[in-house]
């Protein structure tokens, strides 16, 4: 169900104020669990016979007229795998409200001074913290952030909400007057500082109103380690989840997060330009990244029923290399339509070969030569960092289609991708 957020304004504004409780009853008319879906299967035969058996199962739920429950929609991804540019897929459309890493508020709360967890225990009540706040704002209950930012919002509002320019809905009416959705008609990505400047501090009952006001919601993510974490959010009646799993080579990973996140990866940095081993380089700055992608695709593997039509996995450069292409087969599992914005935003998005003029603009853009950027790390990574990485992530190479190299002409050769054809069909 979809309706103006005029509409919803309205009905929530007929007292002389705002009402809370009204937001969470139109909530729970507007939202609802899913009524089932009509599959199919894509002619197409996997070489791993486990990946085969997932396309003999059921796959690409596809969108008919009797559809009309409200999506929700997970990227659940790992930081510098190319999640910003896919979150644009979703944020583009104008029946999705699309949040950028929300959980940060959760993070930032459960961690002290010094950026670490305290406890194990801590580990599993961050999990639990984060399921819960996913659960609220797929029910657009945006109000329950307020437990997790700091500073604690003041009437329901807040100048802290992380990224907030990244997300179109919350830089637009009702949230944002004079922001428009011709604010970003190019489809360019708007600078950090841009909606605050131009629509003030973040009012979080407004920002409920228009996620209600538009029918399906969407929230990236790369705080979340496994999908098994997420086992009971595919379980609650009142979510409808597709969980669209973004992997990278994680060779590229690491050589993306040595260029944006210099100071943490300080000791990589001084490998690659030596060629020596910095005896204080923390291997699990990439280690614990490929365990990870490696534990959610055997997960889905397991072929386990809570994962049943709602788990897609899409390697990042099949997305780079066939942007058009990957996004209609993303939207096709989702069960939603391709609007003619997410079609333009491609079309702008995807053949842009600019530097970036600002470091926030090399972190968080998301324009870029897609298929000239796919494996661009090649060029800028140490043959000896990426023979270690070989041996240290060689299982979870092998599970995504991965080819490894053997030598440094083996690793500049361009002609020869790194990545191997392999059509995933990843849902059981």
């Amino acid at each position: 169900m979809e309706c103006s957020w005029k509409t919803v304004l309205l009905l929530v504004c007929a007292s002389l104020g705002v009402q809370y409780t009204a937001i969470r009853t139109l909530r729970d008319s507007l939202s609802g669990p899913c009524h089932g879906g009509v599959y199919h299967c894509q002619n197409r035969q996997p070489k791993d016979s486990r990946w085969r058996a997932m396309c003999e199962d059921n796959t690409l739920p596809m969108e008919t007229s009797a559809m009309v429950s409200r999506r929700h929609i997970l990227l659940f991804a790992t930081t510098r795998s190319g999640s910003s540019f896919t979150g644009q897929l979703f944020n583009q459309h104008p029946a999705i409200f699309y949040a950028f890493e929300p959980l940060y508020h959760v993070q930032q709360a459960f961690t002290n001074s010094s950026g670490r967890l305290h406890r194990a225990l801590d580990r599993r009540a961050l999990l639990g913290a984060y399921r819960d706040l996913l659960l609220n704002l797929y029910t657009c209950d945006l109000r329950f952030l307020e437990n997790y930012i700091r500073p604690e919002p003041q009437d329901h509002v807040t100048g802290s909400f992380f990224r907030r320019s990244s997300s179109r809905a919350l830089c637009s009416p009702p949230v944002c007057p004079e922001g428009g959705e011709g604010a970003s008609a190019s489809g360019s990505q708007p600078d950090e500082t841009w909606c605050p400047k131009k629509c003030g501090a973040l009012n979080l009952t407004l920002a409920s109103i228009a996620c209600l006001s538009r029918g399906h919601v969407a929230i990236k993510t790369v705080r979340v380690p496994e999908v098994g974490d997420l086992r009971t959010l595919t379980e609650d009646p009142r979510l409808d989840l597709r969980i669209v799993h973004l992997v990278r080579d994680p060779r590229a990973i690491l050589a993306s997060r040595m260029m944006a996140f210099s100071e943490q990866f300080r000791a990589w940095k001084i490998w690659n330009a030596t060629g020596r081993q910095p005896h204080y380089v923390d291997l699990a700055q990439i280690t614990s990244t490929c365990r990870d992608m490696a534990d959610s695709a055997e997960t889905m593997l397991q072929r386990p029923a809570w994962l049943r039509g709602r788990y897609l996995l899409v390697r990042y450069e099949d997305l780079a290399l066939n942007p058009k292409e990957k996004a209609q087969e993303i939207y096709r599992f989702v069960g939603l339509e391709m609007d003619e914005s997410v079609h333009s935003w491609i079309a702008h998005n995807t053949n842009n070969s600019a530097p970036p003029t600002s470091e926030w603009n090399y972190k968080y853009s998301t324009t870029r030569d897609s298929k000239a950027t796919a494996e661009s790390w090649r060029l800028r990574l140490a043959f000896d960092i990426v023979r270690t990485l070989q041996t240290l992530c060689n299982d979870t190479l092998s599970l995504l289609g991965y080819r490894v190299v053997h030598s440094v002409a083996d690793l500049r050769n361009m002609s020869n991708s790194l990545v191997e054809p392999r059509p995933f069909q990843t849902l059981v």
